[in-house]
């Protein structure tokens, strides 16, 4: 996240765009909307025919004033407000009608191949009706190909020049106008000629240049739809309908009708219907399809559940808590949409060199014409056409500008799958520079919680009775780590009773009576204070948990020692497996904790992390982060977004770790989904492997141009055969993009 958007609140815009063919189209509008007063940033992406906008509090444009410039420019916008799966049938209706206007174009250019096929001496046997060697039959059928069909070229090339640029269409235009003008004036001039003299005609160049140019820009159509199956597959995730208690009556209604605080009725194997709070119920739910996380979660009164996610084996109830573009799922989608709509600093490359790749073109097309026809083949103006319009088609710009934008909404769709949100391009291109993560350790490394770790017991004392009598007393505590004594020792198995007294000792412990015994359970200041002796070994042991960072208390019976007790927050059980792949790929991993250095250094050790940052406070996380930044290192701040806040904002790359709930963390440039730090090794290999496909994108759009512009030139492509290369281009790295969505971390 940038400088300026973390401390400066923006009116931010997303906008589709209409009537884009090319890259330069994409940089000619950026660059448009970036020079309007109040435009702090505007990014243009071709691939998802959609525009990013950022305007500043304080005034300038507005809204209209942006679709206006855009219009100007000669395109169409409008502020995207449906729903993705709308944006889906939007595009399915696009491919439909591309679809319509291919066949009718290769319906009429098919008997102009098969009649120049047949001038060719080694296809002379195929026989050709004399019908489709007519000129005028010829010209029938190039005319509507090339002004009804071809229409929409002529209409973006007009609208390019008239704002002084030029694009994709500029190209076609004028080889297919160089082609069927030429032609045209052939026909004109055979008028009065003998019925058997033949003239070699070019309607056929013209026609399959333009057949097979939307034949290129139907598969493209098609594989960006492929691209945005992440978007469209979260969508189908939610629920339709839900059974809502309405006065008391059980009522299915549509999932948009439900309002905050109403219960819903969830019944085992249905979706949960919205984000919401249990009531009622116990059962486990499925939330993988949020997080990522195979196994079901176990749900009971007072938990959080997700819309989307799946009930298992209960009934619950569950009270929305939020509804709509507040829910969880929802979030995530519109996270997903802006990191697929938004530009890659690498992209700029790509934008200035189609910025002026279309006039050298054009230059080179009269050059190679010139050559041709004063000195390669003199005075044959076919010969010399012919080379200027392969030229002028093979160079068409596209797979430049679509290598960028496929790369980035396959790889932030993948991500998405596996639970990790990039927040935007640029976030998933600087992550794979990172070489040093610091890790938070409360609810990062470790759960977040305390819970009941070991049981000491006195010789002679019987555990589950023992443990029965404590938690009995500690149920009446209010204390975190009371808490987590009676949720141990519940799981253990043990029932519990009441208490008859109870009484907080404050920064001591507590003394109750339960089942007619006395109790005092506390720190060992407490047992000096009641005068109660604590055997050697046992305080041995003591030293020996509290060194491993556990929190240790002891218990007293009647008077008599009777337990000691440890509470700890324990490491996650994939800490240290995430930490072993972080450091197999080179990082440096650091611990940072406002915790004391005892405890940080054993948590540290049970992870597998080396470098502890101990005793740090919140505010003075983000100075620590600058002085690794000032040491040449590339940070990656992995925390919870809360007390990290700070520090988060100040690393190169800010990742919040946790679960739905948290995927609207403003200062984390990344959000794992679940809570699981191997998803931090997951997020910086896709952003490798993303980078790396960019790059091969890159390198295949530019390497194209450079050797089939020559080969073009001098004259060994016929036209309609370099603009079946273009088109190829172009499908190909889409193609190389889409490879995105399969790969395994």
């Amino acid at each position: 996240m940038s400088a300026l958007t973390k401390t400066e609140r923006l009116q931010a815009y997303e906008l589709d765009i209409g009537g884009m063919t090319c890259a330069a189209c994409a940089a000619r509008i950026e660059r448009g909307l970036n020079k309007l007063p109040g435009v702090r940033r505007a990014t243009v992406n071709l691939a998802m025919e959609s525009a990013h906008v950022e305007l500043a509090p304080e005034g300038g444009a507005t809204l209209n004033d942006v679709v206006r410039k855009v219009e100007q420019l000669g395109y169409r916008a409008a502020q995207k407000t449906e729903e993705p799966s709308e944006g889906a049938e939007k595009r399915k209706r696009e491919i439909v009608r591309q679809r319509r206007k291919l066949i009718v174009s290769a319906v009429l250019s098919l008997p102009l191949l098969w009649a120049m096929v047949g001038h060719f001496s080694f296809t002379s046997r195929i026989g050709v009706p004399e019908l489709f060697l007519n000129p005028w039959f010829q010209l029938a059928l190039a005319t509507p190909v090339q002004f009804v069909i071809g229409r929409q070229f002529y209409v973006g090339a007009y609208k390019a020049l008239r704002n002084g640029s030029a694009n994709m269409d500029v190209l076609v235009a004028l080889g297919t106008s160089a082609a069927y003008f030429y032609s045209l004036y052939l026909t004109l001039e055979s008028i009065g000629m003998p019925a058997h003299h033949r003239v070699d005609m070019y309607y056929e160049t013209s026609a399959a240049l333009i057949t097979l140019i939307l034949l290129g820009k139907l598969f493209e159509a098609m594989a960006k739809g492929r691209s945005s199956e992440a978007i469209r597959s979260l969508m189908k995730l939610r629920a339709k309908t839900a059974l809502v208690l309405r006065d008391g009556v059980e009522r299915t209604v549509p999932v948009e009708e439900i309002a905050v605080g109403e219960i819903c009725v969830v019944r085992p194997g249905e979706k949960v219907p919205v984000d919401g709070e249990v009531t009622e119920g116990v059962s486990a739910v499925d939330e993988s399809m949020l997080t990522g996380e195979s196994m079901p979660v176990d749900k009971r009164a007072g938990d959080t559940v997700y819309g989307a996610t799946i009930n298992k084996n209960g009934t619950l109830k569950v009270r929305a808590t939020r509804i709509g573009k507040e829910a969880a799922l929802s979030q995530i989608i519109r996270i997903v949409e802006q990191a697929q709509s938004s530009k890659a600093p690498i992209q700029r490359v790509a934008d200035r060199i189609s910025g002026i790749f279309v006039p050298i073109v054009a230059g080179i097309a009269v050059v190679t014409f010139l050559v041709w026809l004063l000195a390669v083949d003199r005075g044959s103006f076919s010969s010399a056409l012919e080379a200027a319009i392969a030229v002028l088609v093979i160079a068409c710009p596209c797979a430049l500008g679509l290598a960028t934008p496929t790369s980035i909404m396959a790889g932030s769709g993948r991500a998405a799958e596996l639970g990790v949100l990039f927040k935007g391009g640029e976030h998933l291109e600087a992550t794979h520079a990172i070489d040093t993560v610091v890790l938070d350790k409360t609810g990062t490394v470790t759960k977040g919680e305390p819970e009941l770790t070991d049981v000491l017991v006195a010789p002679g004392r019987s555990e589950p009775e023992l443990l029965a009598w404590i938690g009995s007393a500690e149920r009446r505590s209010e204390h975190p780590l009371a808490k987590a004594i009676v949720r141990g020792i519940r799981e253990r198995g043990v029932p519990l009773g009441e208490a008859e007294s109870f009484e907080a000792i404050p920064g001591y412990g507590i003394q109750a009576s339960a089942d007619g015994r006395s109790l005092l359970v506390g720190t060992r200041k407490l047992m000096e204070m009641r005068g109660v002796p604590v055997p050697a070994d046992v305080l041995e042991a003591m030293s020996r948990l509290e060194a491993e960072g556990k929190t240790v208390m002891l218990a007293a019976v009647d008077g008599s020692y009777a337990a000691a007790i440890a509470v700890a927050d324990t490491i996650k059980t994939t800490s240290a497996q995430a930490v072993g792949r972080l450091k197999a790929r080179g990082l440096r991993v650091v611990m940072m904790t406002g915790d004391n250095e005892r405890t940080a250094a054993a948590i540290a050790r049970s992870a597998g992390i080396d470098e502890v940052l101990a005793e740090v406070l919140p505010e003075e996380k983000a100075a620590e982060v600058r002085k690794l930044q000032s040491a040449g290192r590339k940070v990656a701040v992995v925390g919870d977004g809360i007390n990290d806040a700070p520090a988060l904002a100040t690393a190169d790359i800010g990742i919040a770790i946790g679960t739905g709930a948290d995927v609207a963390v403003e200062t984390a440039d990344v959000t794992l989904m679940r809570g699981d730090l191997n998803g931090i090794a997951d997020a910086i290999e896709l952003s490798r492997r993303t980078m790396r496909n960019i790059r091969q994108n890159l390198f295949w759009a530019l390497a194209y141009n450079v050797v089939g512009i020559p080969i073009a030139a001098s004259g060994l492509l016929a036209p309609w055969l370099a603009g079946a290369a273009m088109a190829l281009s172009s499908v190909s790295v889409v193609l190389n993009a889409l490879r995105l969505q399969r790969v395994k971390v």
